[in-house]
């Protein structure tokens, strides 16, 4: 006879779960108790929405479903942020979340939601456990479900009767994936589908991704000359240095690739969604009016068809179908086609200079050029992160923590799991001074739990994304777009770790390498000129836009 929370832990260390993440509640005490037991590492964090984008991040990193635990009512809405990144990033990842007493429910008892309702529009699966003897039963589906098909985030809920309850059952095996092999027939379609085209474009996407796969993708892409670009924050999908690689396609994307997928006559999208921020809301590539042959492979077969007509359409690993792609002779080549656009895609890393004494290009640069290749990075939302995507070189998977979701505050959480899964490796979050203070209680969760991460806040004084466009269509009328920020140096030394504030470009290179040797976590402030919105257009540049748009119209 065990108890309900040592029921579900078992089910827990069975799928190899050696960390959550949590914000305790009285809700699952039981669970607190079989971690204590099991010794499953509990990273106490301050805010649920952290402790949720802690574990998604888990799961991007790994693969597996990153597991966060969290009380009732306000705890559950707080962590359903980090639900909706898991959900739009296709990232593997379960939610426990405290539940009043069964006997209690549709009274409106204290703290009491219906989950079902709550969470059914950004989660895989959502359910509530009623009976302690089925917990296997639940934890069994929840890590099929989210792992399989298009990965993405499962809730399940517990009521504190139940945990606390002891119910004599065994325990089921862990998830085991599925036979992963792709028809041979499967793959000569696709060649030959592919063969046809003039002006082809590769884009490789989604979480089922790995460093094999990246390098199976050099490959393919080298044996037939064919140009491979990246959706909105996948950068790390392929080696950035490849002469094959020729850029991201979604926010801020070069405008000649954005003008490469207008003339593509055939996208082969591998594991792809091809949505929105990739075709720029559909006005390069228009669902209505394809100009283009999608050769869509994807793991959910609800996915092809969803948006484009697949011609054809696979449902398959994509990482077993680019490890086949890789193996076939190349029925024809187009280096002139990939030639020019990585001659593009080479224009646009030159930097383009910003005001001021300090500037985000640079360091953006210099962290390329000195960062070992398996760093990672990881950012939020935010204008200065634009300049991480136009001028860092991602060299290998798994270096890149970003979400498609474009999720403020995600950055630090993101790295605190990070520096916890690879403690060797160099961690350094990249957020604007406005992303950073969604989330900035998160310094004392790296400090209890010794995760060393390095963050570099952009502080402009302002939530710089917005002020952009307000700049564009309403010039001059500044309204909810200005920070009072604190003195992030101070505070990463409140909480026992190391904090510079740097203002002059020569200074940086020193202050980093100081922020490393600390091995603690460490904060460093980039005092940025207010008049360097973004990389494309100073402040200024883009009211005096915004005037003459208004005065045309």
């Amino acid at each position: 006879m065990r108890h309900g929370g040592q029921i579900l832990v078992d089910a827990l260390k069975a799928n190899g779960v050696g960390r959550v993440f949590s914000v305790p509640g009285e809700s699952f005490l039981a669970v607190l108790d079989g971690l204590y037991t099991l010794g499953i590492r509990n990273v106490v964090c301050r805010h649920e929405g952290g402790a949720a984008m802690m574990a998604e991040a888990q799961g991007k990193l790994t693969g597996r479903p990153g597991v966060a635990f969290v009380t009732r009512g306000p705890g559950a809405t707080n962590a359903s942020a980090g639900v909706h990144v898991a959900r739009q990033d296709s990232t593997p990842m379960i939610l426990f979340v405290g539940q009043i007493a069964r006997s209690d429910r549709d009274r409106e008892a204290f703290q009491e939601v219906d989950y079902r309702a709550m969470f059914g529009p950004i989660a895989k699966w959502v359910a509530e456990i009623d009976q302690t003897a089925r917990i296997p039963e639940y934890v069994a589906r929840a890590f099929h479900l989210a792992m399989s098909g298009r990965p993405g985030p499962v809730v399940l809920a517990l009521p504190e009767d139940m945990l606390s309850a002891h119910a004599e059952v065994g325990d089921l095996p862990p998830w085991r994936a599925p036979l992963p092999a792709v028809a041979a027939s499967s793959v000569a379609t696709i060649a030959g589908a592919l063969a046809g085209a003039e002006r082809p474009l590769v884009v490789p996407g989604g979480t089922l991704w790995s460093q094999a796969a990246a390098g199976d993708l050099a490959r393919f892409a080298e044996n037939w000359g064919l140009p491979v670009a990246v959706p909105f924050r996948r950068q790390g999908h392929m080696d950035n240095a490849h002469p094959n690689y020729v850029g991201d396609l979604g926010v801020g994307m070069n405008p000649a690739l954005g003008q490469a997928l207008e003339q593509a006559d055939c996208v082969l999208s591998l594991g792809s969604r091809l949505g929105d921020t990739l075709t720029r809301g559909y006005e390069l590539m228009n669902p209505t009016r394809p100009h283009a042959r999608v050769i869509h492979v994807h793991p959910s077969p609800d996915e092809l068809g969803h948006l484009w007509h697949p011609d054809p359409g696979l449902v398959a690993d994509p990482r077993e179908v680019v490890r086949a792609m890789a193996d076939l002779p190349a029925p024809r080549r187009w280096d002139d086609w990939t030639r020019d656009l990585r001659a593009a895609y080479e224009g646009w890393q030159k930097p383009r200079p910003t005001p001021g004494a300090l500037r985000m290009e640079e360091v953006i640069q210099w962290l390329s050029q000195n960062l070992p290749p398996d760093a990672v990075l990881t950012n939020g939302a935010g204008n200065y992160a634009a300049f991480l995507h136009r001028y860092f070189r991602y060299r290998r998977f798994g270096s890149q923590l970003a979400p498609t979701s474009g999720s403020m505050g995600y950055g630090l959480p993101a790295a605190i799991a990070a520096k916890l899964e690879h403690p060797g490796r160099t961690v350094v979050c990249l957020a604007g001074d406005g992303c950073l203070q969604m989330t900035v209680n998160e310094l004392s969760t790296a400090a209890q739990h010794g995760a060393a991460v390095i963050v570099l806040v952009a502080n402009n004084g302002r939530y710089g994304t917005i002020r952009m466009h307000q700049e564009r269509s309403f010039p001059g009328r500044v309204s909810g777009t200005d920070l009072a920020n604190p003195d992030f140096a101070a505070l990463a030394r409140a909480y026992g770790g190391h904090g510079e504030t740097v203002t002059r470009q020569e200074d940086f290179a020193a202050a980093f390498a100081r922020a490393q040797a600390s091995g603690t976590l460490a904060v460093l402030e980039l005092r940025l000129d207010p008049e360097a919105l973004s990389t494309g257009a100073t402040l200024s540049e883009t009211r005096a836009a915004g005037e003459a748009a208004r005065q045309r119209a």
